[in-house]
């Protein structure tokens, strides 16, 4: 890179990279501002070591990103890219963050763990699923998900290209990527496509993969496999193409490696009963397999695989002769390997006819043993006069040998890939397909030979294609974004391909010698030396060597060794052994027109390229050797695309993510301007004064390399500038409260100590009035006693005078009042006796008067008692023709008597005498009603036998009926079978009428009947039931939402039970067996017509679990009749049980309930991300950083985007929904329970997922966003449904984002607080923790391993995501029924009209 401008001149504390021998580059920190001229650059490494560092003025150390870039998902996102940078970042996300997957533009770099790591789950699978590439952290199934979606999208194969040295883990990778389309597109039908696609890795790893000393499952073979999809891209079928096959290591390995894994799957299989006959040993037993020295792979069971090998055999079709077949043909080569070849002599060689194993290999084979023995030391040589047969030496037979076995183990090879091929094939036109290819990546190693220069010639090809993909990408990007395109220098390999395959090339000159008689390895090599030496730079000699050559490939210089080049090339086998083999000679492609069939189908498709690296040679987990890395960087081709985008614009932002990081620098003017597009352009116009180091796009800004850590330096300055003043007026707020709180201390000390010495005068004079009062008092007491004793004295005295004066004055009137007593007295008596005398004189004259008016009154009174006998008379005869009226008599009395008129004295003379007449009168009426009640009570005991019988007869016309309707369902179901002949008709019509009567006369009431739909044919009561339960089409026709308005709940239900009880009433078997099977059906179908309608599946719901309850609630059965009325008791089914279909009404419900949550869960779950992770809704904590070539997918901009408030109003929408359909409030709970559930697993999987995500803002923004959801549960009344504990992972994860992770204390705090998060989904959390700013550090590596040390304890599963599919289990609680049957009306909404009630 050009760094000069970028230096300006190094000032110090810049941070710059240092190459390294060890360490490749070290980082370290410019001590002393660099001026022109100077020639060493004084820095300070990280050790705190002091450097001189000698510069060359044009080619400058390259500058160190800020650490706020560092660890980001895509490479392309730093600001300065070059090789130290993408090492370290690479390291950073490795060693510190656990992330083995990391983007470099359009590559995934995948550094293989050497460890299981949990991140290959279904529930991965499906959380990448739907995604963009730049919405999640990278991985293999996001590079999978692009490559399916854009195949959807665009109609057009794609290929994904996965590459790597041996042990990088491409395998792994391929076998992950065919794994991702076979569960994201599997097909509906039952052939099980997918499952053989996944079954064919398996049997090609067995027979294609060995242990190597870099891997213990090294490919050697490349393998192209295509996966073909239909039209619904669905896969119906795959088919593989290998190339390259290692043949060599069928009778060669080298030191610590093996042959081919299915040789010892073999062997550890030889004392099974079925391969007994191979007459196979141990591994160490046969050359083939025991030649490296190990024939064991620690923690690989042989066995084992032999049987998962023979099950995908099985899996794909191959039936048990075949493989037997292949397995004969392995044991045979491994005998072939046995075969001892003695030396006769210096030219000719033989074999023992006794050999065991040619014998084996002969019987296996079925081969002739004598002809096989004698051609595996001799050839036959034809010319154009004679045939010549001419022995061969032991060196030339044993080559011949195992060039026989290698030719036998490559057509076995091709044969297993065809009949793979063949079990792939499904009928089907292929409508797309997506290309896996595993190959091997660009090797070098001490001794090169033929392979590893075919191996390199087709990375040279590779990586051809791929600089022209990424050239092609950079320049459609810049014409799609309107900017001017500049010729980038791009290192194009042309010349090294040319080298070796234009004509009188490399490989041109090995054909030609490989068809002389007597070509050699020499001669070719020394045509090379004539042809390139001196003429092409990219061919060179060894100085110290006249048997290698070296070619500059576009990743290093690689020797090879000449030796074996023309006999691979040939790879012939003699003619006559051939023959004895009976197979046919097979002109195969040769390898140059294999590679040119792929090159042709890569270019067709759009390609996707993975490469693995190894991070050591020693297989160590998590452990980086940073110079095999950089090796394998160079080699892979991900330098070659950093140093393409560095020599442009790498840095790219859009306008959006661009103004939410850095509206920060922008001043109020330019934020009042609505165009945010041209708020950006007036802010880098005026930060960038080079107009040249960025670009204007139509919807991203592109800058220079360099540029966005100036950037980011203004931003980090800014809020530092910021972060003063905050501390600034912090401190000064808290100085002034420390002031103040002095201030108010002094204050009250003062305030004490004024207050002491005020107290200590006030004591003082209150000590002075105190002792004056004393004293004052004690002189005033002592004239007051003075004074007092004189006082009394002269009192005494003087009351004493007083005394005797009053004495004396009383004793005197005493006297007087006596003599006065005597007189008045006497006075008394004599006045008394004068008055009594005066009293009697009146009183016998008054006396006498009297008495002579008395006698007068007596003379008048014998006249007046005539005229009263009289009056008494008629009263007497009044009273016995009238009732006897008091008052009537009383007044008559009055009126009659004219000189007493007015009195009482005559009414009460005759009192006693009404008496009597009265008495009697009373005890005649008395006689007579007795003798009328004695009547009535024979009445009444006569009625009442009347009643009995007419009850008696009322009974037995109801049995009569009865039997007269059974009769009449009988003729009607006897009817429906039979044709409809008139006379039956007549007879049923009749049979109908006749009911009719009888149940007008009876008083039957709470059930209903249905009436006839047809006036020409004549329905019995079964088959109006049957047939009219069409309803339940008719209910699905209605719209839940009009239904439920002002009724009860389920009343559908309700009036569903209310016929099966009409049934039961009945007693009739057959019709309730099939109205219910009628029900049940019908239920089944509304369903199913509208699985993803959530209200009718609401409406379903709520009707399946009221029909549950009401057959639970009037079965008869204690349990369910404690809550019942009397009259509901009455309604209780008398004649059967239906506790088998409750059962089944029960597992409907349940199924109508999971289809509820699955079609809530699919409206939901698309919001839950963006609006719980994504949206932003508090002020200031956005933290968009740069996001390099993979762009997150959604915008903060976008109107459409789904937020929070989003979330809440669709679960307020499910809430209204249920409670409108009358759900019950637990069946609703555990609704809500199951959706707040998802939605805290959505999102903690995403967070896991998201490595962008895991700041302290956004656990801050995930909090806020957990508090709204609580909020909506207490506004709904819903805090016992148990859906906030569900949100307890989530609430923990946010928590740990925020809280401190610096001390041991820190890491207790966590342990003892995320008790709801396992192991690994802390560690997982604490490893991908990035800070947003400068300010914020990132979790220690230490600090993690601390806190894994303390959760060792745990005991919790290894599983980091949470299984979104899971259902907590569903339970219906029974609740009785309020509504009385008798009351229940039907609302004319259900267009039921042909329900009438009896």
């Amino acid at each position: 890179l050009e760094q000069g401008k970028m230096f300006g001149g190094c000032t110090s504390y810049n941070r710059v990279w240092i190459p390294d021998n060890e360490e490749v580059w070290r980082s370290a920190e410019i001590t002393k501002n660099y001026k022109a001229g100077d020639r060493f650059l004084h820095v300070q490494l990280e050790d705190g070591t002091e450097l001189n560092y000698p510069v060359d003025p044009a080619a400058l150390p390259p500058l160190r990103n800020p650490d706020i870039l560092v660890g980001e998902n895509d490479l392309t996102a730093l600001s300065y890219l070059h090789e130290p940078a993408v090492l370290h970042n690479l390291k950073v996300r490795f060693v510190e963050s656990k992330l083995i997957y990391t983007y470099s533009g359009i590559i995934l770099v995948a550094i293989n763990p050497y460890k299981q790591l949990p991140i290959y789950g279904d529930a991965i699978i499906h959380a990448y699923s739907g995604q963009n590439m730049g919405d999640m952290d990278p991985h293999i199934f996001a590079v999978a998900e692009e490559a399916y979606k854009q195949m959807a999208r665009n109609n057009k194969n794609q290929s994904i290209i996965v590459s790597g040295e041996s042990g990088a883990g491409k395998t792994v990778s391929a076998r992950y990527t065919m794994r991702y389309f076979a569960t994201v597109s599997k097909s509906s039908s039952n052939a099980h496509v997918e499952d053989k696609v996944l079954a064919s890795n398996p049997i090609t790893e067995a027979v294609g993969n060995a242990k190597t000393t870099r891997n213990d499952n090294s490919s050697r073979f490349g393998k192209y496999t295509e996966i073909s999809f239909d039209q619904s891209y669905q896969i119906i079928g795959a088919n593989m193409r290998t190339y390259l096959l290692e043949k060599s290591r069928v009778v060669f390995q080298s030191e610590n490696e093996r042959n081919y894994h299915i040789f010892y799957q073999l062997c550890a299989s030889a004392m099974q009963p079925e391969f007994k006959h191979l007459k196979l040993g141990s591994a160490e037993e046969f050359n083939y397999t025991r030649m490296g020295g190990s024939t064991v792979i620690e923690g690989v069971d042989d066995r084992a695989n032999m049987v998962e090998t023979q099950k995908t055999f099985a899996l794909l079709g191959l039936k048990e002769d075949f493989q037997m077949d292949v397995f004969k043909m392995l044991a045979a080569i491994l005998h072939l390997g046995n075969v001892e070849i003695t030396a006769v002599g210096d030219e000719r060689s033989s074999i023992s006819l006794k050999d065991k194993h040619l014998h084996i290999f002969c019987e296996l084979l079925d081969l002739n043993c004598d002809k096989m023995a004698q051609w595996m030391c001799h050839r036959k040589i034809i010319t154009t006069s004679e045939t010549v047969i001419k022995p061969m030496t032991r060196a030339q037979a044993v080559n011949a040998r195992d060039a026989l076995a290698k030719k036998i183990y490559s057509h076995l090879f091709d044969f297993i890939v065809e009949r793979i091929n063949q079990a792939l094939q499904f009928p089907g036109k292929q409508h797309t397909f997506i290309g896996v290819l595993d190959i091997y990546g660009f090797e070098t190693f001490d001794v090169n030979s033929f392979e590893q220069f075919c191996i390199n010639y087709a990375n040279e090809k590779l990586q051809q294609q791929f600089n022209m993909h990424v050239f092609k990408l950079e320049q459609e990007e810049y014409m799609k974004e309107d900017i001017p395109w500049t010729l980038i220098d791009f290192y194009d390999n042309q010349p090294v391909i040319d080298l070796i395959e234009a004509k009188m090339g490399i490989l041109e000159l090995l054909d030609e010698e490989c068809l002389l008689p007597h070509g050699t390895d020499e001669n070719w090599l020394q045509k090379l030396y004539n042809n390139f030496v001196n003429k092409n730079a990219l061919f060179e000699k060894p100085r110290m060597s006249n048997t290698s050559f070296i070619v500059q490939h576009f990743a290093d210089k690689v020797e090879y060794k000449c030796e074996g080049f023309l006999e691979k090339n040939r790879d012939t086998v003699h003619e006559v052994l051939v023959e004895i083999l009976k197979e046919s000679k097979v002109c195969e492609q040769s390898f140059r027109s294999s590679l040119s069939l792929l090159m042709v189908t890569l270019n067709a498709t759009t390609p996707h390229y993975v490469r693995c690296i190894k991070p050591n040679d020693e297989k160590l987990p998590f452990e980086f050797d940073s110079r095999r890395v950089a090796q394998q960087l160079r080699a892979c081709g991900v330098l070659e695309t950093i140093r393409i985008s560095a020599q442009s614009y790498p840095s790219r932002w859009t306008y959006i993510e661009f103004f939410s990081r850095y509206s920060i620098l922008m001043t109020q003017q330019e934020l009042s301007i609505n165009d945010k597009k041209q708020i950006c352009k007036i802010v880098l116009q005026r930060l960038i004064q080079d107009h040249n180091q960025y670009q204007f796009g139509r919807t991203k800004i592109f800058f220079r390399a360099g540029q966005v850590a100036y950037l980011e330096k203004l931003r980090s300055d800014k809020l530092r500038h910021a972060c003063i003043m905050i501390q600034k007026s912090v401190r000064g707020w808290l100085q002034r409260k420390k002031f103040l709180h002095i201030k108010e201390a002094a204050v009250t000390i003062q305030q004490y100590f004024r207050g002491q010495r005020a107290v200590r005068t006030l004591k003082q004079t209150w000590a002075a009035i105190i002792i004056q009062k004393y004293c004052r008092g004690y002189l005033v007491r002592r004239l007051c006693q003075l004074i007092h004793v004189a006082a009394v004295t002269i009192q005494a005295y003087t009351r004493g005078f007083l005394a005797r004066k009053k004495y004396r004055q009383m004793l005197e009137e005493h006297k007087a009042v006596i003599l006065q007593k005597y007189a008045r007295a006497w006075l008394a008596r004599r006045r008394f006796q004068n008055i009594r005398r005066f009293v009697l004189n009146i009183q016998l004259s008054y006396r006498v008067q009297q008495l002579q008016k008395k006698i007068e009154e007596q003379v008048r009174d014998t006249s007046q008692f005539m005229i009263c006998t009289d009056f008494f008379c008629c009263c007497i005869c009044f009273i016995q023709s009238s009732p006897v009226d008091y008052s009537t008599l009383f007044s008559l009395c009055i009126k009659l008597d004219p000189f007493y008129q007015g009195r009482t004295a005559s009414a009460m003379f005759f009192l006693p005498f009404f008496n009597r007449v009265l008495e009697s009168h009373f005890q005649s009426q008395k006689e007579i009603y007795e003798k009328e009640i004695e009547g009535l009570n024979f009445k009444v005991e006569h009625l009442s036998q009347d009643i009995n019988h007419l009850q008696k007869l009322f009974r037995e016309e109801n049995d009569i009926n009865d039997g007269i309707r059974l009769e009449v369902s009988r003729l009607t179901s006897e009817n429906l079978v039979r044709s409809r002949c008139q006379t039956k008709q007549s007879v049923l019509l009749l049979l109908s009428n006749t009911i009719q009567m009888c149940l007008w006369h009876k008083a039957l009431s709470h059930v209903l009947e249905f009436s006839r739909l047809e006036q020409i044919r004549p329905f019995g009561i079964s088959d109006l039931i049957k047939s009219s339960f069409v309803i339940l089409l008719l209910y699905a026709d209605l719209k839940p939402r009009g239904v439920v308005v002002n009724m009860i709940p389920g009343l559908p239900a309700h009036i569903l039970f209310m016929c099966v009880r009409y049934a039961d009433y009945l007693n009739d078997a057959d019709m309730l067996k099939s109205f219910m099977n009628v029900t049940i059906d019908g239920i089944k179908q509304v369903v199913k017509d509208h699985s993803e309608d959530f209200e009718m599946l609401s409406f379903w719901l709520s009707n399946a679990y009221y029909f549950l309850n009401c057959l639970k609630q009037y079965s008869g059965e204690e349990e369910f009749m404690k809550s019942n009325t009397p009259h509901q008791n009455k309604n209780c089914l008398k004649h059967f049980d239906l506790s088998e279909y409750r059962q089944i009404l029960s597992d409907l419900a349940i199924r109508i309930y999971h289809q509820f949550i699955i079609v809530m869960e699919n409206n939901i779950q698309p919001m839950i991300v963006p609006g719980m992770l994504e949206y932003e809704s508090l002020q200031g904590i956005s933290g968009l950083k740069p996001t390099g070539f993979r762009k997150r997918s959604s915008s903060i901009d976008d109107t459409d985007t789904y937020t929070m408030t989003s979330i809440l109003q669709q679960l307020s929408y499910f809430y209204s929904t249920m409670c409108q359909n009358g759900l019950d409030s637990e069946l609703l709970k555990q609704a809500v329970k199951q959706l707040f559930f998802l939605i805290g697993a959505i999102t903690l999987n995403s967070l896991f997922l998201r490595k962008d995500m895991c700041s302290c803002r956004k656990g801050m923004q995930i909090r806020c966003n957990i508090s709204y959801l609580e909020e909506w549960l207490k506004d709904k009344n819903l805090q016992s449904s148990n859906a906030k504990e569900t949100l307890e992972p989530l609430s923990q994860a946010a928590w740990l984002l925020q809280v401190k992770k610096i001390t041991d204390d820190d890491a207790k705090e966590i342990c003892e607080h995320c008790t709801s998060l396992s192991t690994v989904q802390i560690v997982k959390i604490l490893n991908s923790y990035t800070p947003i700013d400068d300010f914020e550090k990132r979790v220690t590596p230490s600090f993690v391993r601390k806190v894994q040390a303390m959760l060792n304890s745990r005991e919790d599963v290894p599983q980091l995501m949470l299984d979104t599919k899971y259902l907590f289990q569903v339970t219906f609680p029974f609740t009785p029924s309020p509504h009385a049957l008798e009351m229940i009306q039907v609302p004319s909404s259900f267009k039921l009209g042909f329900l009438t009630r009896v």
